[in-house]
């Protein structure tokens, strides 16, 4: 007699679950253009930020990465859902009340401030509408593509000016350190470096801002996929910034020097507009050392660790 085969999939028509998953998805789909249409003027002013400055050109690949994310982690994710009806309001009704401010701007805020009020507040509703749809145990599952979110928020304005002051500064201070290293004589008077036949200033566009955050995010999901420690994880992204800032360094020193022995052009020719390209990638492979012995070290340290450690899956 044929036995009846076994299954350890949960029915999606469990009691105190949604009818199906694509009901599920199609109110998540409809709650999440909800709060952009409502605030449609500044929503189109974000958009044309992405478009305009290069600094938030990652924006609108942040849902894509969070989609994909998910979708990688499906049947982890969707495995039952039900409504989740306590944190999606705790995180939905918070998410209402700033999308509210970021349309009628009731507290004065600068047109930079309100557009992160309304993206923060966009992503609260998404967060939200997901655990309301989806269940706390699929909301919890999809933690980390959710908070991965986050990115999608312009930083505001006053923070912003603080980090690129923080790194200019402290890409001159290593741009200074590599011309005392190589010999070249230099007179320094706060950003401005004066060598023979040539003065610099490392301007807010030589902060290195734009590839620090493209790194950073990019160094979150390889810690993500790679590494198990919460600690590695997180000196793994703690890492990105002494390395953006010597890298940022050693860019303003190379175009200088060249500028200086063998064409003052190179201050304003192609090298410095797409310079920041190579050593993004020469960045990538510090990081990827680091991973790599990271990786290692989670491992016990033995070079035959690898065959024998359980695979974590996520």
């Amino acid at each position: 007699m044929r036995q009846p085969e076994i299954t350890t999939e949960t029915t999606l028509n469990a009691p105190g679950t949604p009818r199906n998953l694509y009901t599920a998805s199609l109110g998540f789909a409809l709650l999440c253009i909800l709060p952009l249409l409502l605030a449609w003027d500044s929503t189109r002013a974000l958009i044309s930020l992405t478009l305009n400055d290069d600094t938030y050109s990652h924006i609108p690949l942040i849902p894509v990465v969070t989609v994909f994310l998910i979708y990688m982690e499906r049947r982890a994710i969707f495995s039952r859902v039900s409504y989740g009806w306590r944190i999606g309001s705790l995180l939905i009704l918070p998410g209402a009340v700033g999308v509210l401010l970021a349309r009628t701007n009731v507290v004065h805020l600068s047109s930079a401030d309100r557009l992160s009020v309304l993206m923060f507040a966009v992503i609260l509703i998404w967060m939200g509408g997901f655990a309301l749809f989806f269940g706390t145990r699929a909301f919890r599952a999809a933690l980390f593509p959710l908070v991965f979110l986050l990115f999608a928020v312009p930083i505001p304005e006053i923070l912003l000016v603080r980090l690129i002051g923080f790194l200019q500064r402290r890409s001159a201070d290593a741009a200074g350190a590599m011309f005392n290293m190589v010999g070249v004589p230099v007179l320094r008077q706060d950003l401005i470096f004066m060598l023979p036949g040539v003065s610099i200033r490392v301007a807010e566009e030589c902060s290195g801002i734009r590839s620090t955050l493209a790194l950073f995010i990019t160094t979150v999901l390889a810690a993500h996929f790679f590494l198990r420690s919460k600690w590695s994880m997180l000196l793994l992204c703690l890492l990105v910034f002494p390395i953006s800032i010597i890298k940022n360094g050693m860019r303003i020193a190379t175009l200088t020097c060249l500028a200086v022995y063998v064409d003052p052009g190179f201050l304003h020719g192609n090298l410095h507009r797409y310079g920041g390209i190579p050593f993004f990638f020469l960045d990538l492979l510090v990081l990827g050392l680091f991973l790599a012995l990271l990786r290692r070290v989670e491992r016990g340290g033995t070079p035959g660790a690898s065959n024998t450690a359980p695979q974590v899956a996520r």
